[in-house]
């Protein structure tokens, strides 16, 4: 068996990765994506793998190097298309509500005016993401027409791709915490609860982690989502809604763990390697 891990640098949870890996005797190559170069008409170099592990950081280089990858026939975990599901706030929503996953209602526009029309539709607060983005940046919380119209200047005199955007979702008021959970294969195999009194409740923002059990409920969620996205490695953000119910908002597809496994009492690594180790032998 022949695994490759796919990788911008080596974090925490690489290297946590590597050793499962060892642990196991597993064989693998460290694939830096910042030293890769495809031939795109010959996978030569590549075809010995028998899964290649995706641990990118650059959005970018992951789908590309993916795509490749799926096209010679490579497995991969994730796929190229579950990594431009969730690579898309966009395509993540469209795919949950395709497949009947509850989320918060969501809007997209194209210019300050549509933007502002969805918005007041919505009715305030209302969030706006970035279309493509992670670690909780550039999301914005507004609260009223000012502020709106402040922040959609912003965007059209900012003018990159990024900005031209509009992804505007319904405000949530969650009781200071969401969760997040964590699926391998068929299994949700953690959760962890992210607690802030910021809204924004992001652990690389500043969130809190504790252990979260799973529930039917949270499990069945977890699941519904993962599967409407393609399957495989993931991270599912839920909010918790006043009145008690569970929305999935995101999907993650390249998951950080390195703060959840003592949170937990799981194994993450663990879990992860063994997956890679099952899809590799079928």
């Amino acid at each position: 068996m022949k695994i490759g891990v796919l990788l911008s640098r080596v974090r925490v949870e690489e290297k946590l990765l590597f050793e499962a890996f060892d642990a196991r005797g597993v064989d693998y190559d460290r694939l830096d994506d910042r030293e890769l170069v495809f031939d795109l008409a010959s996978p030569d170099g590549f075809s010995r793998y028998d899964v290649v592990l995706e641990r990118c950081i650059n959005h970018s280089r992951a789908l590309y190097s993916l795509e490749m990858l799926d096209a010679w026939g490579v497995r991969t975990i994730n796929t190229s298309q579950v990594a431009y599901i969730c690579g898309n706030k966009f395509s993540t929503t469209k795919a949950l509500i395709q497949n009947g996953v509850p989320s918060p209602r969501t809007m997209l526009a194209f210019t300050p005016q549509s933007a502002l029309e969805a918005i007041e539709t919505l009715g305030y607060p209302v969030v706006l993401k970035p279309a493509v983005g992670s670690w909780g940046r550039l999301l914005s919380k507004i609260n009223d027409r000012e502020a709106a119209e402040a922040i959609l200047e912003h965007k059209r005199i900012l003018g990159s791709y990024h900005h031209s955007v509009f992804y505007i979702q319904e405000y949530i008021e969650k009781p200071q915490r969401d969760i997040r959970t964590f699926v391998v294969g068929d299994e949700t195999i953690a959760g962890i609860y992210r607690h802030s009194p910021h809204w924004i409740t992001n652990t690389a923002r500043g969130g809190q982690a504790t252990n979260c059990p799973i529930t039917p409920e949270i499990d069945t969620l977890s699941q519904a989502a993962a599967r409407a996205v393609g399957g495989g490695v993931l991270a599912i953000d839920i909010l918790e809604t006043p009145d008690g119910r569970l929305l999935v908002n995101e999907v993650n597809y390249t998951m950080e763990f390195r703060n959840s496994i003592t949170t937990t009492g799981v194994d993450i690594p663990g879990k992860v390697v063994e997956y890679v180790i099952e899809v590799a032998s079928q």
